[in-house]
């Protein structure tokens, strides 16, 4: 059987203020004639269709014209929510939706009901595992304490249950929204930190044939068998030397994987370019970024006049400039968001409560910390489902 695995789509989204719904209806296309010119049997969408809970108006539309034109191609479509998506929202007519082949898995309690699909070789049994957020599945998967290992540990123990009750030589397809150890993030994803863990073992997914991630944005193979497919488009200066690509899976009738990446189209190549703003401007190695959405950081000991006037003179799409001048490390002027770069909320105020008291907490008051900044995340995600 052939897949076509992808994921993060953030229908919706902007790149600083571009407009990026035609880039994104580009690659519905793309997506559309790939399964039809490679004869694809199956597509999977691994979570975060849209960018946030309540989406625009424009990208409900393009979504629904996706489902139409996967719809006629008379490819089936199994498709997750992630956790930039109102799981409530998008499962809406799913029971109607699945009559023209277009699968959706937005309730947590059927983690163990798969879509069975068929080829020449026999079944495989799709898994929907949509994105869990542990604060609010923790009693329907009965664990004692909410963490991302602990619920996607119980959602696999009913995908493995229900295997069990299956035709030898089932093959298996589980399609989930997690972070993964060994995966690489981005600048772009949104943090899913839970008692001061966000990713889980590969180990948890042990037992199936091929596991089709989203949540990360990089294109990237964490087993020969668990790979995320990443998002079709960069989201943020941090994805600038991605490949945007989807995976092309073929599962033969023994489970062996063989894949293969799609590119995807880009709408322009990002480019991130440092230094003094004299030099930027000069510099003849630059040119091949003249047509680039550029991050600019400017390293001058001080602030040029008109920065981004001069810069967009020579690079028109810049869309995002910083200012990093080049100062040693004890400098009392480097700023304050360059000393927390890279660290944590819970770091931050463990750091805090060091600097005033002249002693970090103790393991009692740093999982106090935990539990707050845990209990302020939960409450987000239960009101952002309630809109």
């Amino acid at each position: 059987m052939r897949l076509l695995h992808t994921s993060d789509w953030h229908l919706g989204r902007a790149l600083h203020r571009v407009n990026m719904l035609g880039a994104q209806a580009e690659f519905i296309g793309h997506l559309v004639t790939t399964v039809r010119e490679h004869e694809v049997d199956a597509v999977v969408v691994s979570g975060d269709v849209y960018d946030r809970a309540v989406p625009p108006l424009a990208a409900v539309e393009l979504f629904d014209d996706a489902l139409h034109r996967l719809a006629d191609l008379g490819v089936p479509t199994v498709m997750i929510s992630g956790n930039h998506d109102s799981a409530r929202r998008l499962g809406v007519g799913a029971g109607l939706i699945g009559r023209a082949g277009i699968h959706l898995r937005t309730e947590p309690s059927a983690a163990g009901t798969p879509v069975v699909l068929g080829d020449a070789h026999g079944e495989v049994a799709f898994y929907g595992l949509p994105y869990l957020e542990p604060a609010l599945v923790k009693d329907e998967f009965e664990v004692e304490r909410a963490g991302h290992e602990a619920v996607l540990s119980a959602a696999m123990d009913r995908v493995r249950a229900d295997l069990a009750t299956r035709a030898p030589g089932t093959r298996s397809v589980v399609i989930a929204h997690a972070f993964v150890t060994g995966g690489q993030a981005s600048d772009s994803e949104r943090d899913i930190t839970v008692g001061g863990v966000s990713a889980v073992p590969g180990g948890v997914f042990d037992g199936v044939d091929y596991v089709a991630l989203g949540h990360l944005h990089g294109c990237q193979t964490i087993t020969e068998r668990v790979r995320y497919s990443g998002s079709p488009l960069a989201y943020s200066f941090s994805e600038a030397d991605h490949r945007k690509s989807m995976w092309l899976v073929d599962l033969d009738g023994d489970g062996r994987v063989h894949a293969e990446r799609v590119d995807c189209p880009v709408p322009r190549p990002l480019a991130r370019i440092k230094g003094r703003l004299d030099d930027l401007l000069a510099d003849p190695a630059l040119a091949g970024h003249e047509d680039a959405w550029v991050e600019a950081t400017l390293t001058d000991a001080v602030r040029p006049a008109e920065p981004m006037a001069r810069l967009t003179e020579r690079f028109p799409h810049t869309l995002s400039l910083v200012f990093a001048p080049e100062r040693a490390p004890d400098d009392p002027q480097v700023s304050y968001a360059r000393r927390l770069a890279g660290r944590s909320d819970q770091q931050i105020a463990e750091d805090f409560v060091a600097h005033v008291r002249g002693a970090g907490p103790d393991e009692r008051e740093a999982a106090v910390l935990r539990e707050a900044f845990d209990a302020v995340r939960a409450d987000a995600a239960v009101r952002e489902v309630a809109r």
